[in-house]
C-alpha cells in the first residue's frame, strides 16, 4: 500500500485531508460525483494539448472546422476567452467547491481550527514548490516564477481556508474588498508616458490588442502587476534579469485568483446544504448568469476589461459565472439525472487530478511520443496524411496517459497534496 501526499483537488468532495495518509483501501461511500467529472473534463482539456490541433489547422489553411478547434485549444491574445482559457479558472473554482467538505471531514475527525490552518499552510507551500519545480524541469537552474496554476492556488489557499471559518456574509465582503482594491490599484497606476520603453515590455504602442482610454490600465506588460514582477522576480537568483513575461502573466494574479476560489466556496457551500437538488440547480444557474452579465457589463462599459492573463476583476466575475454553469450542467446530468455511465473516462482523470496535471505538464507525454515513434516507425503517424500526424500521435499519447491513470484508479492510488 503506497503512501501519498494529499491533492489540491481531493478525489472526492468529502474525502479526508490528512497529510501523508496512506492510500484509502476503498473509495468514499459519499461523494459529489459531478465534481470528479467536471474536474476530469477540465483535466482532459489540458491533457489534450498533446493533440496539437493548431498544427493540424496550419496544415489545412482555410478549414473552418479545424480553425475553430485550434482556437479553442489555445489562449486568446488578451481580452475575452476561448474554451482553453477556462481550464485555470475551473481548477481554481473547484478548490473552493471541495473545501467545505474537506474542512467538515477534518473537523469531524477532531481537528481544531489551528490544526486545519497549519495543514493549509503546508499545502500552500507544497503547491508553490510543485509549481516552481514543474516550471523548472527544462531550465538550467530553478525558475522562480509564480504565475503557474499551482503556485497561484498555493499563494491564496491559506487565506481561503481562513475565510472558510466565517459566514457567507464575510466571504462576500472579502470578495468585494479584494476585487475593488485590486481594480483600484491598477486604475491608479500611471499609464505609459512619452518616454516609456516598450522594448523592455515586449509590446508596441500600436499592438492590435492594446486597450484604449481608461481600460489601457490593464494593457499587456505596462500595468501594475508587470511593474511589481520587474522588482519581485529579480529578488531571486536568475540566469538573466527578469524584464517581462512573454504572455503577460503576473504573480499578483494570485489575489483575484483567490476571488475565484471564494466564488467556488459559495458553490461548495450550496452543494453541502440540505436544500433540494432543484434549489441548488436554480442557485447555480441564476448565480452563473448574473456573474456573466456583470462581467460583460464591466468590460463593455470600459470600467474593467475581461483579461484572463492578468486575472482582472471582470475576468474573475465573468469566468466564475461560466464555472457555475459548468457545475450546474455536470451536477444536473450526474447527480440529479444519475446518468453516470458515459462519464467514467472523465472520472478516472478527475479522481487523480494532481497525477493528471503532472503527466500533462511534465515530461511523460514526450517519453510516450518518442517510444511510439521508436516502436511503430518514424512516420507511423502519417497514416492519414501529414496534416493529421500530430492528431494521430497525440491521440495515442493521450490514450496511454489515460491508461496510467486508469491503472492507478483500479488500484485505488490517488495522489494527494
Amino acid at each position: 500500500m503506497a503512501n501519498t501526499a494529499e491533492a489540491v483537488f481531493p478525489p472526492h468532495a468529502d474525502s479526508t485531508v490528512a497529510t501523508g495518509a496512506a492510500v484509502n483501501p476503498a473509495m468514499p461511500s459519499k461523494r459529489v460525483a459531478s465534481v470528479d467529472v467536471y474536474r476530469g473534463f477540465v483535466m482532459l482539456l489540458m491533457m489534450a494539448e498533446v493533440l496539437s490541433l493548431e498544427t493540424v489547422s496550419e496544415k489545412l489553411p482555410g478549414n473552418l472546422f479545424w480553425q475553430f478547434l485550434a482556437f479553442n485549444q489555445s489562449h486568446v491574445e488578451w481580452t475575452w476567452l476561448s474554451l482553453h482559457d477556462m481550464i485555470q479558472p475551473s481548477f481554481t473554482f473547484l478548490v473552493g467547491v471541495v473545501l467545505p467538505f474537506s474542512i467538515a471531514s477534518r473537523k469531524n475527525s477532531g481537528a481544531s481550527h489551528g490544526s486545519v490552518l497549519m495543514h493549509a499552510l503546508k499545502r500552500s507551500l507544497i503547491l508553490i514548490l510543485l509549481g516552481i519545480f514543474l516550471r523548472s524541469m527544462h531550465a538550467k537552474q530553478t525558475n522562480f516564477t509564480f504565475e503557474d496554476t499551482l503556485t497561484q492556488i498555493g499563494l491564496g489557499y491559506t487565506f481561503l481556508v481562513l475565510l472558510s471559518f466565517y459566514s457567507r456574509k464575510v466571504w462576500l465582503t472579502a470578495l468585494s474588498v479584494l476585487l475593488i482594491s485590486y481594480w483600484l490599484a491598477f486604475a491608479l497606476y500611471p499609464l505609459p508616458g512619452a518616454t516609456f520603453d516598450y522594448t523592455a515590455a515586449g509590446v508596441t504602442p500600436d499592438w492590435e490588442h492594446n486597450l484604449h482610454g481608461f481600460a489601457a490600465h490593464w494593457n499587456k506588460n505596462t500595468n501594475l502587476a508587470w511593474s511589481f514582477d520587474r522588482w519581485f522576480l529579480n529578488l531571486f537568483p536568475r540566469e538573466k534579469p527578469f524584464l517581462r513575461n512573454g504572455g503577460g502573466y503576473a504573480t499578483l494574479s494570485f489575489i483575484p485568483t483567490l476571488g475565484t476560489m471564494i466564488i467556488g466556496l459559495f458553490a461548495g457551500d450550496a452543494i453541502k446544504a440540505q436544500s433540494s437538488s432543484g434549489d441548488k440547480l436554480k442557485f447555480f444557474v441564476t448565480t452563473g448568469i448574473a456573474l456573466i452579465v456583470a462581467g460583460v457589463l464591466l468590460h463593455v462599459t470600459g470600467i474593467n476589461p475581461i483579461v484572463k492573463r492578468i486575472w482582472t476583476p471582470a475576468w474573475t466575475i465573468f469566468s466564475g459565472g461560466i464555472c457555475f454553469l459548468f457545475l450546474a450542467f455536470f451536477y444536473w446530468i450526474i447527480d440529479v439525472k444519475n446518468k453516470k455511465s458515459w462519464s467514467f473516462f472523465l472520472t478516472v482523470i478527475g479522481a487523480n487530478s494532481i497525477a493528471a496535471y503532472v503527466l500533462a505538464d511534465g515530461g511523460m507525454r514526450s517519453v510516450i511520443s518518442q517510444s511510439l515513434h521508436i516502436h511503430l516507425g518514424k512516420t507511423y503517424d502519417h497514416l492519414f496524411g501529414d496534416a493529421y500526424s500530430t492528431l494521430v500521435n497525440g491521440t495515442l499519447v493521450l490514450f496511454f496517459l489515460w491508461l496510467i491513470l486508469y491503472w492507478m484508479y483500479k488500484r485505488k492510488i490517488f495522489i494527494k497534496i
